[in-house]
């Protein structure tokens, strides 16, 4: 039998979640939650885009989806501006006995030596007590960042340095809180948005490079954030507003993994609204990729393309966050009760998703 699933949340990542739920045949939705009025009683087939009904219709009331008891819930509903909010969500969730798979807070995805003991503890035992499971993943932090690379060093004689990069242009990101608000485009150079005060990215990424210490039986001595962007040359527009000449426009930024005082497990993102921008810094493979670079004994550096049918890089990589969460809620719902990592997962595939031409 299938599991049952609710989808929480139908913006940017859950619009491509719900098309993804629809694709497995091993799974059946049965409920979708809905914080915008404005999409309550519509059909999840048309929220998803799909041009057909699925025969669910979105709720605004978060009891009458969780009474539907589904065997997970697929959370992919907007947590970097209500962080607070989003974890009190998925406790709630735990507590009513559903697993539960999330796009965020990205902290959880590896929060051992990030987030505070109590917090990771009081989370994990309302897993234990509801007797559900809660994996928090994507594509970064999440696939790009974990599976792609641990399997890359299974190649290795000997490792120095491991490099996860994202390399995208955001220009096509419909995302103005993200882009503006939190990550600073468009804003003075003057202004410290949310991403860059201190700490903050070590926060939402140290994960990675714990997770990757952990994965490779690294103990770090410590892990360093450092940034860099450059203003836009000229005002230009983008999905989300208008980029005026001298605001910023491009970002790159390092958290490092650090052993010995040298960096050994690195997350880089070079991230542009603009294709001339900071042209000596790493430039993408195709329209916009992921890059794993292992330095040691062999070199390897790995080039994950993004390309949505829709000829957009950034459509790819919503929908990769979507199908990551989605692919592994059966081994979500088969795990132990708690907060687990994908270190806790076995290889998560797209199974039951090839079809016959």
């Amino acid at each position: 039998m299938g599991c049952r699933v609710a989808l929480w949340g139908t913006g940017n990542v859950g619009r491509h979640a719900l098309a993804g739920i629809d694709a497995r045949p091993d799974l059946e939705l049965v409920g979708v939650w809905v914080s915008n009025p404005a999409k309550v009683g519509r059909d999840a087939g048309e929220l998803a885009r799909l041009g057909r009904e699925l025969g669910v219709l979105a709720s605004g009331d978060a009891d009458e989806v969780l009474a539907l008891h589904p065997d997970c819930v697929v959370n992919t509903a907007m947590a970097d501006d209500r962080l607070g909010d989003a974890v009190d969500d998925l406790r709630r969730m735990l507590r009513a006995g559903c697993n539960v798979v999330s796009s965020g807070p990205v902290f959880l995805q590896y929060p051992h030596g990030v987030v505070p003991a109590p917090l990771v503890e009081e989370i994990d035992r309302a897993g234990r007590e509801g007797g559900a499971s809660l994996w928090v993943n994507g594509v970064d932090p999440g696939f790009a960042n974990d599976w792609l690379p641990l399997t890359l060093t299974g190649i290795s004689e000997r490792i120095d340095e491991v490099r996860c990069l994202e390399i995208l242009n955001y220009a096509t990101y419909r995302q103005p809180t993200v882009l503006f608000d939190i990550m600073g485009f468009g804003r003075p150079l003057s202004d410290t948005p949310l991403l860059l005060m201190p700490g903050v990215l070590t926060s939402a990424w140290g994960s990675v490079v714990r997770q990757l210490a952990a994965g490779l039986d690294v103990t770090l001595d410590e892990v360093r954030e450092s940034y860099e962007r450059l203003p836009a040359t000229e005002t230009f527009e983008i999905a989300a507003g208008t980029i005026e000449r001298g605001t910023a426009a491009a970002l790159r930024f390092e958290v490092s993994g650090v052993v010995g005082g040298r960096p050994v497990l690195v997350l880089e993102h070079v991230t542009r609204l603009h294709d001339d921008l900071g042209p000596d810094w790493p430039q993408p493979s195709g329209q916009g990729c992921y890059r794993v670079e292992v330095r040691g004994e062999p070199n390897y550096s790995l080039d994950l393309r993004l390309l949505g049918g829709d000829g957009d890089h950034n459509t790819a990589g919503l929908k990769a966050t979507a199908m990551r969460l989605v692919n592994a809620v059966p081994s979500v719902v088969a795990a132990r009760p708690g907060l687990l990592t994908a270190l806790d997962l076995p290889l998560i595939t797209g199974r039951g998703l090839v079809r016959p031409v």
